[in-house]
Formats: structure tokens, sequence, C-alpha cells
């Protein structure tokens, strides 16, 4: 007769002032709690129905917080963390070839790319973000230290035509590519994805190839795309056309297609990756530094684009900070739209949170708050007062929280950070690697 009202055992209680689930859009749950038992969200619901519902191993009770989904930073480089101000001021094309390329042809290896991307989830995990959509070299390096420290992420296989300390030809880009993709295919956390660079560095066949393997293997593809004007005019001269329609060409303008930073953007084209399912990631700030120019957030939108955000990499940004993101984003989006309204906050925070895990091929496990998903979750406290009066949750989320207000993230149900504090990371030891690297890279610059 009673056995109805026993409370149904689970791992952990999350009671929040304020749930933002993301999914109803524009919704907010006052004074609910999330249940998860495992990796998995099992309910939402009020917390005095909680309490009678669960018996939980675990409560944490957070009344000044909101819980939102985990951040998803939808394009980075983060074992570049370790050049976080190497070379500031300067447009992308001499940033990159006189700057960046010399510099990693020196110190990128193994080392340099697990101790990067060790930096980069510290930092990430501080504030907020859960998942992660990387791109860069030795990718079976990244999977290892993401897998090591339960960060989930996509992970880009690199390529591009010429030689790196990766691979030496466009044969070994593939077969690396090939077998970090089997070593990782099956995991819970660990995705990969093709990374070819960008349209001025991949020729029409690799290009080609990328498009059979990543059909055939049902992944993404990762690439830079329509960043600057000059990349444009560069392709026009030597192909005759612009680099969406030379990969529209080429196969590849498709819903695998996960199209960063699209600043130079015609009516037609927006349509064009409308029609196709193409996932755009606006990269602001990196954009903004390298006055690389603007994407057109509002009009994508407006079209049906899914739009994510991204950081892009430290040494162009110079941070991994997606409240900040976020909120450039939003502003930005408005000034380039001339609309106050475009953009706004429960949009912005869909685009930091679903629009990436949808980008990535990932919004069936994570990017909202709802029953069956993972539990990567993420408590902001809004006790502070540069968040008060607290008139409106998200306004607050996306125009003035700042990532430091970042109390507590879970990742698959486990604990990542806890009031503030780091778990399983070693973070003097980290600071004290990062300053190593430092000395190192003086050297090189010298």
């Amino acid at each position: 007769m009673t056995d109805h009202l026993q409370p149904q055992p689970c791992d952990l209680l999350i009671e929040a002032g304020f749930v933002v689930p993301v999914v109803p859009h524009g919704i907010v749950l006052e004074d609910h709690a999330v249940a998860v038992s495992g990796s998995e969200i099992v309910a939402i619901l009020p917390i005095a129905e909680a309490r009678l519902r669960f018996a939980a191993r675990e409560v944490v009770a957070r009344p000044d917080a909101a819980l939102i989904p985990g951040m998803v930073n939808a394009h980075v480089h983060n074992p570049m963390t370790l050049l976080r101000g190497v070379a500031d001021d300067l447009p992308l094309k001499v940033w990159l070839q006189e700057h960046i390329w010399p510099i990693e042809a020196a110190v990128m290896g193994p080392e340099f790319v697990a101790d990067g991307v060790t930096l980069a989830i510290a930092e990430m995990l501080r504030g907020g973000t859960t998942c992660c959509n990387e791109n860069y070299f030795f990718p079976d390096v990244q999977a290892a230290t993401y897998k090591r420290h339960g960060f989930r992420a996509r992970v880009g296989l690199p390529v591009i035509d010429f030689p790196t300390a990766w691979a030496s030809s466009d044969a070994e880009y593939f077969d690396r590519a090939g077998e970090v993709h089997d070593q990782w295919r099956d995991d819970a956390l660990i995705a990969t994805a093709f990374a070819p660079h960008a349209p001025y560095t991949v020729s029409d066949a690799n290009f080609e190839h990328v498009r059979m393997l990543a059909d055939q293997l049902d992944v993404p593809v990762h690439l830079h795309l329509h960043e600057t004007a000059q990349e444009v005019a560069q392709s026009q001269d030597k192909h005759g056309q612009r680099p969406i329609a030379r990969l529209d060409r080429l196969g590849l303008i498709n819903d695998r297609l996960i199209a960063v930073h699209m600043t130079q953007l015609t009516d037609a084209e927006i349509h064009l990756c409308a029609e196709r399912g193409v996932s755009v990631v606006h990269c602001p700030e990196s954009n903004l530094k390298l006055a690389s120019g603007f994407c057109p957030a509002c009009a994508l939108q407006r079209a049906g684009v899914n739009l994510a955000i991204g950081t892009d990499g430290v040494a162009s940004n110079n941070d991994l900070d997606m409240f900040g993101e976020t909120r450039t984003a939003a502003l930005l989006a408005k000034a380039v739209a001339d609309d106050a309204a475009g953009f706004d906050g429960f949009s912005a925070l869909r685009a930091a949170t679903l629009g990436g895990a949808k980008a990535m091929g990932f919004d069936h496990l994570v990017g909202s708050i709802e029953p069956g998903k993972q539990a990567d979750l993420v408590c902001v406290d809004l006790s502070a007062l540069e968040t008060q009066p607290l008139h409106h949750v998200v306004s607050q989320l996306i125009y003035a929280t700042g990532r430091h207000q970042v109390s507590d993230v879970w990742i698959a149900g486990k604990s990542r950070l806890r009031a503030r504090e780091l778990v399983d990371m070693d973070m003097p030891g980290i600071i004290a690697n990062a300053r190593q690297w430092q000395s190192r890279i003086a050297g090189v610059l010298r």
C-alpha cells in the first residue's frame, strides 16, 4: 500500500533558487530542484516535491543561485592557452604567419598540447563551461587529456596542406585521423570531427576526401570559413568563386558543417546555410581583436540558422570566458543589425548552451536541462552586489554576471567544481607549469 510513498533513491539533488532549463525556451523555474542518477538528469521539479519524492545521496542547496546547462564553447584551440598574449594587436594574417606558426613550430608537441589543454580545462571549469569543440594538432593527446579530467569534448582531426609536427603528408593526416577516430568512437565523453583548417590552407582533393570520410564515419566537419574579407577575395582570385560556393561545389555545405566566424556573408549565403542545416559559430571577441569583421548573428537567427558561440583560442581572445563572450555576442549582434531587440538574453543563452551542443551533434546529450540528458550543470551565484537587485534572472546572466560567480560545476553527474574549488585538479601545479612554459616560449621569442 505504501510503496508509492517510498522516496526514490538518486545520487544528487541540486536545489536552486532558479532553474533555467533552456528548453522550453524563455522559461525560468523558481525554487526548483534537479535530481540526478548516475550521469543522467531524472527529474526537474519544485524543491518541496523533490524532497518528498527523492532520497538523495547528496543534496546541494543553492538558494541564491541560477542552475543552468553547462556552457558549450563551440570553437577552441585549447593548447594555445599557453600562448596567451604572445602576439597581440595584429591582423589575422600577420598574427598567424609571422608569430603564431613560427612559435608553434618551435614548441608544438605532445607535452605542449597536454599541458595547454589541462590549463584550459581548469579555466573553463571555473567559468562554467562543461563541453568544447576542439581544433588543434595531436588530437590523440587532447582526447586523453580531456578524458583524464572528465571533460566533455569533440576533438578535431586536423587536415592542412603542409607538414606539421603532427603529420608530414596528406596521407599521414588522414591515416592518423582514422586511428584517433577508431580509438575514441565509442567513448561517453569524447568524440571526433574532421577539422580541415580553412579554405585557404586545404586543397579541393583534401576537402573531397574529408567529405567522403565524414559521411562514412558520421562525424561533423569543423572549419574556419569566411573569417576575413581577404580570405574571400583570395578565393575569388584563385578559384573564381567565394569560399562557400567552392565548398558547396565540393559537397560540404550540409548539416555536418560547423562553420566558424562567418563574418563575410551575403543574404543568399545566409539562406543557403539555413536551407542546408549548417551551424555557425560566432566568435565575436576574437573577430573584434583581429579586426576580422562582424558575424551577422541576427540575420542568421532570423533565417533559422543554428547559432553557437565560441571563444576561439586564447592566443586571439585572450580568455575562455563564455559569460563574457556571450555578453559580447548579444551586444554586438544588436549593433550590427541596428536592432536593440535582436539576439535577446534567452537567445544568447541558448546559443551558448544548446546551440553549441546542436552544432557539435551533442544536443541529444547536453545543452538543456531535461530528463534523460547528461547532468552537465552549472550553478551561478547571483547574490553578489553586482547582480542585485534581481529583477530578471536571464538578464543578469547575460548582461551582468561574471564567470567568478560560478560556484559549482558537474559533468555527467560528477562534481568538477565545488564552492569555487576545482575537484581533483592541482591548481598550484597547473599555474607553476604554465609559468615554466612562459619561460620556454620567451626563449623562442628572443
